[in-house]
């Protein structure tokens, strides 16, 4: 149930006391040492400061050590963990590429040009050829034949 709070004092109260149960419940359930990433030794004599700072460096060395003894490999398991992978990697793509293979030559429709006179509106044709069927595309057969022909009996 949801109580109204008349006084501010009361809120106040109550805020604190929520904060501090967080904060408590956070205490209690951080049982690992969080790594901090203060470098900055604190306030004191030079020597005091240098002094912190080196054994800081070194706590920070000890602990870099730890973690790269329980995570350190040999080459040989590298190598064998390496080329596992790379058999995985061959296993699962070359069914997927001849899979994609298939699929593209034999299921997707390829667009070609269709068979027929074209619209006048896709053959618009802003200058002539520079060849002798000035109004012929270059690897048009059909008009060049047609071309050709008319030439011929324009010639005889």
């Amino acid at each position: 149930t949801i109580q109204r709070c008349n006084n501010i004092e009361e809120v106040e109260v109550m805020f604190a006391a929520r904060t501090l149960a967080r904060t408590a419940a956070r205490q209690g359930t951080q049982a690992v040492q969080r790594r901090s990433n203060q470098t900055v030794p604190r306030l004191g004599s030079q020597a005091e400061m240098e002094a912190e700072a080196i054994a800081h460096l070194r706590a920070r060395v000890r602990r870099q050590k730890e973690i790269m003894d329980a995570t350190e490999h040999s080459a040989e398991e590298e190598l064998h963990e390496m080329w596992k992978w790379v058999k995985i990697s061959a296993v699962v793509a070359t069914p997927v590429c001849i899979l994609s293979i298939i699929k593209d030559v034999f299921f997707v429709p390829h667009a070609h040009r269709g068979h027929g006179p074209m619209p006048d509106y896709m053959a618009i044709q802003v200058k002539e050829f520079p060849w002798e069927c000035e109004t012929c595309a270059l690897f048009d057969l059909e008009c060049w034949k047609k071309c050709r022909a008319e030439q011929a009996a324009e010639g005889a």
